[in-house]
């Protein structure tokens, strides 16, 4: 018989729970799916989609899963991947060309055709529009003592020297969506979700301030930084990714 029981890793505000399914152990080999994530306690979709450097609203419409609270539970499979969809032959008539179509016009008045919109173009337009509304803030204090590069996965963000301690801040207002230390090679981290675009990371902190579906505002203390190892000096990585892919920090602020 399967027991569940309802883990409270995310607060009442609305940010996805994962749910425990306990069931009974099995002797069985540790099954495995090419190209599939077997969702843990303590995960949320926006954290899963951070690991895999994916859109979280694309991971959440390949696994069917409705938003605004995109619930996953422990145990649950997730595809990494969109489905494929299998090619269709293409037929006779589909392969024939388009027929010219004459269009008679009397001579007074004139048939004007208005061009067909460019949906690649609007979406430009809107991802702009969304990012001109976001006014970044430096997220604490101190030198950048590594830079981004899209070439090298441990630089995915930018690394600002500190002191132990010291309040590290929200870039901007937006959405806890994760704070936990589950996701190996940030430490304690903290992500928010600004817009539909924009997610902006916060890592290798001593100690977390802010929960899962806390709001917050841009300059609100979320956390005290910490240090990426022991022994090491100080530090915070600070990140953020648009559309599930991850941007140059300071390409942002050197718009300014």
């Amino acid at each position: 018989m399967i027991v569940l029981s309802l883990l409270t890793a995310c607060t009442s505000k609305g940010v996805a729970p994962v749910y425990n399914r306990v069931e009974p152990a099995s002797p069985a080999q540790k099954v495995t799916r090419p190209g599939y994530y077997k969702v843990k306690s303590g995960d949320t979709l926006y954290s899963i989609a951070w690991r895999y450097r994916v859109n979280y609203r694309s991971l959440a419409a390949w696994n069917r899963i409705k938003g605004p609270h995109y619930r996953i539970y422990a145990g649950q499979w997730l595809r990494l991947h969109p489905h494929e969809k299998p090619q269709k032959p293409a037929s006779v008539k589909e392969a024939k060309t388009t027929p010219t179509v004459t269009v008679k016009r009397s001579p007074s008045h004139q048939v004007v055709t208005a061009p067909t919109p460019d949906p690649k173009v609007n979406k430009s337009k809107t991802d702009r529009a969304a990012s001109l509304k976001l006014n970044w803030l430096w997220p604490t204090k101190g030198n950048v003592i590594q830079t981004f590069s899209m070439h090298d996965p441990s630089r995915r963000g930018v690394k600002i020297r500190g002191v132990s301690g010291q309040s590290v801040v929200a870039a901007e207002s937006g959405k806890v969506v994760y704070s936990g230390s589950g996701l190996v090679g940030y430490g304690n981290l903290i992500i928010i979700k600004h817009n539909k675009n924009y997610l902006s990371a916060y890592g290798y902190n001593k100690k977390l301030l802010v929960k899962e579906g806390d709001k917050v505002l841009k300059g609100e203390r979320i956390a005290q930084m910490g240090s990426p190892r022991n022994g090491t000096d100080p530090a915070l990585h600070f990140e953020i990714r648009k559309q599930g892919k991850p941007i140059d920090p300071l390409s942002l602020f050197n718009k300014k």
